[in-house]
């Protein structure tokens, strides 16, 4: 195309930022003639790599005019020093496989709808355009969620945004993981009826290196490659943004009406403690967020939960305004709540968390198989990746006579531990929730035991303490039983278990081989109780826990 006056770059330096999109009704070429054209564009088509077709051009060095390929077209704009000659007989130049074709190219594959997939697992509740459905499955996408670093994990409320970007990951797009270190320090009023306790230089650090090893391990990163994850911090933009630039980019352009309009602000406006200023420019961060990622990392589609609609929609806004662009969408799914209408994610003991080092695989496993079997059908669609057949299947056996109870909670909370932990996790929950079952036949290991022993109360005791104590004795000093006699009652009904053994006489005593590995043993009152004790050396690290059933 140079004997055209245009200026070829590798098309992979292109961004859609760069590009125009212009709604034409015919095209119009300047002064060349059809077969110049043709042949020009039948080069620069060659040159692209079928996964850029969507969102590549070549623009000409002097500005004089632009084409882009969108939605199987190429679109023209004339050039301002040559009269236009309309060529109505060209049309529109359609078939981007035909161009392909000819060229030795592979064209694009077809690829699964993902907005059609996250509507039949009801992960769906709003998009900004209809158009995003067309949009998935012509061209390869970058789509982000943003997550605040406001705990040094995230939590059970995360997880939807990580599903979401996995399946677009899945579907052939790219995933963008957004930390909020900029946002943070302001705080989403979305769904809060405060405004969010500020947080120290140190702590937002902190915090975001953890987010950033959880959603790391995940989703896993590929460098920056194709379909692999990508990492950003919104701070690195908004460090060396002064006001009056930020008034005068986007301060201009945002309506009060509109922000006062959306429904996280209108609630914090009625309530008593109203909100402040900086809460209330909030919705502009995040859309500005937007705007900088569609205009400098290629990045075309946000995902959020239903209470970001008003977030997401004010970024979409202000890339029509600022970027004056098109092709920018916004994506939001339902929040995650039981049957009861209450919020999934919590526990008696706060969050549940995805990061290990704050709750062990071992507890986030046993939370999902706690879960109600009025919950666990719509749970495995929501929050694994299993065939819909095979979750009908689930349900089926489900009603079946024959159905062994929490079967389904148990494929649930494989397949969810398995996502956040990888496999290692899962067989680590496994193993201990195994190794503490009463009756297990399973050879006990003190690691197992160990790895949960922060997530339950713990006491210690010397190890001349423990060797050759009574049982009943241990057992009541330990806090298993209030009371000796209460001990000896459980005892001889047969509900007392030793390392999973069951003990028959209440004379019995804690011998050396009791203490597995000389490090830990494990004490059982029913099937609900449990209380582990474990001796190191001349001392003893005792662990002394009260723990809910454990189920395989």
């Amino acid at each position: 195309m140079e004997h055209l006056g245009w200026n070829i770059f590798e098309p992979r330096t292109y961004r859609p930022s760069q590009l125009q999109v212009l709604s034409v009704s015919s095209l119009i070429i300047l002064g060349f003639s059809v077969d110049e054209v043709l042949c020009s564009l039948g080069r620069f088509c060659s040159m692209l790599k079928p996964s850029s077709m969507a969102t590549l051009a070549a623009r000409s060095v002097a500005s004089a005019g632009y084409f882009i390929h969108f939605n199987h077209k190429l679109l023209f704009k004339q050039f301002p020093r040559r009269s236009a000659v309309p060529i109505s007989s060209i049309g529109s130049i359609h078939s981007t496989h035909q161009n392909l074709k000819s060229s030795g190219e592979t064209p694009v594959p077809s690829r699964r709808n993902i907005v059609e997939i996250l509507k039949e697992r009801s992960l769906l509740e709003s998009v900004t355009s209809e158009e995003l459905k067309s949009a998935c499955v012509s061209s390869n996408l970058k789509v982000y969620c943003g997550f605040d670093p406001t705990a040094e994990s995230l939590h059970l409320g995360n997880l939807l945004g990580i599903i979401v970007l996995s399946w677009f990951q899945r579907c052939g797009h790219t995933p963008v993981a957004l930390i909020g270190g900029a946002t943070a320090r302001i705080g989403d009023p979305s769904g809060k009826s405060l405004e969010r306790p500020e947080l120290d230089v140190e702590t937002l650090e902190r915090n975001t290196v953890g987010i950033r090893e959880t959603i790391g391990r995940v989703l896993g990163n590929s460098n920056g490659e194709e379909g692999g994850l990508v990492v950003l911090n919104n701070y690195d933009w908004w460090k060396d943004m002064r006001l009056l630039d930020f008034l005068k980019r986007v301060g201009r352009y945002a309506r009060v009406g509109t922000m006062m309009a959306k429904e996280s602000v209108k609630k914090r406006l009625e309530s008593e403690q109203g909100m402040s200023y900086t809460e209330f420019t909030y919705q502009l961060l995040q859309g500005y967020d937007f705007v900088y990622l569609f205009e400098n990392e290629d990045v075309n589609v946000q995902i959020g939960g239903s209470d970001q609609w008003g977030n997401i929609t004010a970024g979409t806004d202000l890339i029509r305004r600022i970027s004056q662009a098109e092709g920018a969408y916004g994506l939001t799914f339902p929040l995650l709540l039981k049957s009861d209408g209450t919020k999934f994610g919590k526990s008696e003991d706060g969050a549940i968390w995805l990061s290990p080092s704050m709750l062990s695989p071992y507890k986030f496993y046993q939370y999902f198989f706690s879960v109600p079997d009025a919950d666990v059908v719509r749970f495995l669609k929501i929050l694994t990746f299993l065939d819909l057949e095979v979750v009908e299947e689930i349900a089926r056996e489900m009603r079946s006579p024959g159905y062994v109870p929490n079967s389904a909670q148990r494929r649930l909370a494989e397949e969810v531990t398995r996502f956040v932990h990888g496999q290692e996790g899962l067989d680590e929950a496994i193993k201990a929730t195994e190794a503490l079952r009463p009756g297990a036949e399973t050879a006990l290991d003190w690691r197992a035991i160990d790895a949960i022993a922060q997530d339950v109360p713990s006491c210690s005791f010397a190890y001349n303490e423990v060797l050759n104590s009574s049982l009943v004795d241990l057992s009541v000093s330990s806090g298993l039983f209030e009371t000796k006699s209460a001990a000896r009652r459980l005892l001889k009904q047969g509900g007392v278990y030793l390392n999973n053994s069951r003990v028959d006489s209440d004379g019995r005593k804690i011998e050396a081989q009791d203490i597995i590995d000389g490090k830990v043993l494990l004490l059982s009152a029913g099937k609900k109780n449990k209380i582990s004790q474990a001796a190191i050396g001349s001392t003893s690290l005792a662990i002394s826990s009260l723990l809910p059933e454990a189920s395989v």
